[in-house]
């Protein structure tokens, strides 16, 4: 008889974690409260690093949202970080506006993202709402709305408590053995299948 394959860890644990924080800690920053440091720091190595990580390990369990999500989201927490150091450093500088257009390919590539969110269930959704929200704000921010940067910054706090929400659910439904955080039905529900189309299936 051959053995019971060994339970798995869910990787979204992790990429849910380096996301939350490292959103956090940028907006921690762009509030005025710390330095870019940390925020580099992380960019490079929990949100960046450990989301690409756990986006490949999505891809071993068939989930392409999870799949999509974390590796892009790594990489544009790496390619963000490599933007601000080159700044720093008087290497291919990016101005306001060069980083606004950054910003504004990756609301395009969250705003399809979001949809898929809403068919997950509603933390999801939320979480990827407060998100589009949040690159929108920044994308106002950059031109010519620079205001928009501390209003973006709360929202994307909340997007970010939100994403680790989500990692405590995983997390609590192993440990203490039944949902102790639900995460709410999908905003789109799927549609029901009529009897004829059911018989034709």
């Amino acid at each position: 008889m051959a053995n019971a394959q060994a339970p798995m860890g869910n990787p979204a644990v992790v990429g849910l974690a380096g996301f939350g924080l490292t959103t956090l800690i940028l907006q921690l920053h762009n509030l005025g409260l710390c330095g870019l440091g940390p925020v580099i720091a992380c960019g490079i190595i929990f949100g960046g690093l450990a989301q690409l990580m756990a986006g490949l390990q999505e891809f071993k369990v068939g989930n392409n949202f999870g799949y999509s999500a974390f590796v892009s989201y790594g990489a544009f927490w790496i390619a963000l970080c490599i933007i601000l150091l080159f700044n720093k450093y008087d290497i291919y500088k990016s101005s306001g506006t060069d980083i606004g257009y950054f910003l504004v390919v990756w609301t395009l590539y969250t705003a399809i993202m979001w949809i898929g969110a809403m068919r997950i269930h509603g933390a999801m959704a939320s979480t990827f709402t407060l998100l589009l929200a949040g690159f929108i704000l920044l994308d106002l921010a950059h031109f010519g709305y620079p205001a928009m940067t501390k209003v973006a910054a709360y929202v994307l706090i909340l997007c970010a408590l939100n994403a680790w929400y989500m990692m405590a659910h995983v997390i609590f439904m192993q440990v203490f053995g039944r949902d102790v955080l639900p995460v709410g039905k999908p905003w789109i529900e799927p549609r029901p299948v009529a009897q004829g189309e059911a018989q034709k299936a």
